[in-house]
């Protein structure tokens, strides 16, 4: 009996190092090395400090997942590395440690779509048959993609500005709370009236998935100087309902996009309708809560991985990885890293595009 490929992940997309080792969909280690405290200071993820930490942990990261596994580098099968999108100085640090570990050992090299990976996190956990809907929702994206199959994506809508990770994290620093911002929010939301201040929920008077958080975000620092301008300052009250009807107005445009999603999900007759969420924001209980009652009312099967899978992670490089090892596919030398890389390439660009593609 053949048994599944031991597959090395590694991810450094952003602001975290992180190395893992897999067999299938057994996680045999997931090592997550943080980088917030070297970012604390600044009010989000600088680049250049985020780099240099990738390249000063990446190797460390490795060494540990391996220590964890219990298996040596010679027993890999293959190494699966984010090769894009993200920080560039990031992902060129985590494929050049990759590249170094395939030369070594002679071991396939094989390039992940960090998109891919959070896609495809729900067929880690809970073996969701395709296709399937998935919200995926974090710091720097947010788009819904129909899952068809490992590499075969099509994007039902996103964001045409910021993702709601950047808007959480903007609203983190408004209400001069630590980073990162989206637990900050949510904790300080749990004291909040979120109907006493009203903020605008953009394109729900438009048709289709597509969404926007930028106004949202100037909306908040408006009310918020309102409020310093009546009162001299702040209360903790006053930041607590700000939070609250904040994260009111992202889960109600969450929510009534999703149900719109669903709506076209359903051209595909799937025998099992699914909504999966994935990225970091699916951590946020309120948005978790109002996607579940969705499901429940649309006779839809709500999907969650648990939290450590929802931030970036190898365990989901490794095994975006391990299928494209089982599809044939390899990389050599020459895999770069990229700062862009659109899942569903067909769609026009949500976020603006360049000399070297579109961003989502």
């Amino acid at each position: 009996m053949q048994t599944d490929p031991l597959i090395l992940g590694i991810e450094s997309s952003c602001d975290d190092t992180a190395a893992a080792v897999l067999r299938g969909r057994e996680i045999l280690s997931n090592v997550v090395l943080g980088q917030t405290d070297l970012h604390a200071a600044f009010g989000g993820v600088v680049p250049e400090i985020a780099a240099r930490a990738h390249a000063e942990k990446v190797d460390i990261g490795v060494e540990q997942a391996l220590a964890e596994a219990g298996v040596p580098l010679s027993a890999i099968d293959a190494i699966a590395v984010t090769a894009g999108p993200g920080l560039i100085g990031g992902v060129l640090a985590g494929v050049m440690c990759a590249k170094g570990l395939a030369a070594a050992t002679g071991k396939p090299l094989i390039g992940v779509n960090h998109l891919a990976g959070h896609a495809l996190t729900p067929r880690l956990t809970d073996d969701v048959p395709f296709p399937y809907l998935l919200l995926l929702v974090s710091g720097g994206h947010c788009q819904f993609l129909l899952v068809r199959g490992p590499e075969a994506f099509t994007r039902l809508g996103g964001t045409i500005d910021d993702a709601p990770g950047e808007a959480f994290d903007k609203t983190a620093r408004l209400l001069a709370l630590p980073q990162p911002g989206g637990p900050q929010v949510e904790r300080c939301a749990r004291a909040g009236d979120p109907g006493r201040f009203r903020l605008p929920r953009p394109l729900l008077d438009r048709p289709g998935c597509d969404m926007s958080f930028s106004g949202l975000k100037t909306a908040l620092l408006r009310t918020r100087d309102a409020v310093i301008a009546e009162k001299g300052g702040l209360t903790e009250r006053d930041r607590a309902d700000l939070c609250a009807g904040f994260q009111a107005a992202v889960t109600d445009i969450l929510a009534e996009k999703s149900r719109r999603a669903i709506a076209l999900y359903d051209a595909e007759r799937p025998a099992i309708r699914t909504l999966a969420v994935a990225g970091g924001v699916a951590a946020n209980g309120p948005i978790r809560a109002a996607l579940q009652t969705l499901c429940a009312g649309t006779e839809t099967h709500f999907v969650a991985p648990p939290l450590a899978l929802c931030t970036d992670n190898a365990a989901m490089i490794a095994y975006a990885g391990g299928e494209r090892l089982r599809l044939g596919h390899r990389d050599g030398m020459t895999l770069a890293a990229r700062p862009r890389w659109p899942l569903d390439d067909r769609a026009p660009a949500l976020l603006g595009s360049g000399k070297k593609g579109a961003k989502a």
